[in-house]
């Protein structure tokens, strides 16, 4: 008889092919989840070539230089003086207003007389290069806040959410907002890193570029009050980020101040632009004043605004970046400005973006890609037509 083998002899077993992979293999990871940075960048570089490429098939189609819009009219035009001649221009409208060009803050205007003297540019050149630049340091500093905050898939979608945003087509023209959300979005990644001494520094560059530094000023002193209750003592670095903050802002404030012989110049000069705070006056009768469906549409895009600010509340976000975007918020509402800047001038508040970011990262790669690829599309014609209108943006 055949002998049988006992439990504990083995087996031999025959070859059958391959075994077959265990249930729990992962997948190879992906290019976004390689590179994350790398993707980052390449998404909100597209989305300002895309921009870029509709400006130009539409001003092509209607016969309108697209370049010309975006370094040589409204803003731009101011701080290309500025760049060119130094302060002391201004220019006094039929009605009597006087619009000095003491409004526009220097840094902009300085970086553009810079890099027109190194390239051998003009300054609206310059002013472009400045801007471009700034937009990919901006992307990148957004982009790090978001993994900071949410993980690095929403980090990317974070900062191509910034490209796509409805007045994204001011990221691409010689304006500041791209230079003051690049040095907000750094600062307040030197605040999460517990680096206040960097964070301070890049907040006086803020505060010499937009008056909205005054959003950063405030997530800065607010954030050092609650990390001295909390730890119950003052580090020498949290105080000296603190005092830090505010002086690109306030030295600009009293250099006008000095130069027109009044404490008050600043705010005059702005209120001669029809900037001056008046805590939302100026928006209630602009929608007061528009035909019910206009007025209807402006409410549903306020209260939508409102809830991206309740999202932002419910996210835990850190509170310098919660500050910093309300801040920006707030100042952006209750001031009697031109209601057409307003979408523009809270383009700084990326916070804002980072719940939708949060959520479209949760999705899968072939259905987040073509909603961000209908935004950027969106984006782009708007931008288009937008700069290509009459009024500034």
């Amino acid at each position: 008889m055949p002998r049988v083998p006992s439990p504990s002899t083995p087996v031999p077993s025959t070859p059958a092919g391959p075994a077959p992979a265990p249930s729990s293999a992962k997948a190879p990871p992906s290019l976004l989840d390689r590179h994350p940075l790398r993707c980052a960048l390449g998404g909100y570089a597209a989305t300002r070539v895309l921009g870029l490429a509709a400006l130009l098939i539409v001003a092509a189609a209607t016969g309108k230089d697209g370049m010309h819009r975006m370094s040589g009219r409204w803003d731009a035009v101011w701080y290309a003086r500025i760049a060119e001649h130094g302060y002391g221009h201004q220019v006094t409208l039929p009605n009597g207003d006087v619009h000095a060009d003491l409004a526009f803050f220097p840094l902009f205007p300085a970086l553009e007389r810079a890099v027109s003297a190194v390239l051998r540019v003009d300054v609206a050149t310059a002013g472009l290069l400045v801007s471009w630049s700034a937009s990919l340091a901006a992307a990148w500093g957004i982009h790090a806040v978001g993994t900071r905050v949410a993980g690095p898939r929403a980090g990317v979608v974070l900062a191509v959410l910034w490209g796509v945003y409805p007045t994204a087509f001011v990221q691409s023209m010689a304006y500041t907002e791209t230079l003051f959300t690049a040095l907000a979005a750094w600062a307040l990644l030197a605040l999460l890193r517990d680096r206040w001494v960097l964070a301070g520094a890049l907040c006086v560059l803020a505060g010499l570029t937009r008056p909205t530094a005054a959003a950063l000023i405030a997530a800065i002193g607010i954030t050092a009050v609650v990390t001295v209750v909390r730890e119950r003592r003052l580090r020498a670095r949290v105080l000296a980020g603190t005092l830090l903050a505010p002086l690109g802002w306030l030295g600009y404030v009293v250099y006008v101040g000095v130069r027109q012989g009044s404490a008050t110049a600043y705010f005059e000069v702005q209120a001669a632009w029809g900037n001056s705070i008046d805590g939302g006056v100026a928006l209630a009768r602009f929608v007061a004043g528009l035909p019910w469906p206009a007025a209807l549409g402006l409410c549903l895009a306020l209260a939508l605004l409102g809830l991206l600010v309740a999202l932002c509340v419910r996210q835990r976000q850190p509170l310098p970046l919660l500050v910093h975007t309300i801040g920006v918020v707030v100042v952006s509402l209750v001031g009697a400005a031109y209601f057409g800047s307003r979408p523009r001038l809270m383009m700084p508040a990326f916070g804002l973006l980072l719940p939708p970011a949060a959520a479209l990262a949760r999705l899968r790669a072939r259905t987040a890609l073509p909603v961000l690829g209908g935004l950027a599309l969106a984006s782009a014609v708007y931008g288009a037509f937008t700069l290509l209108g009459s009024g500034p943006p």
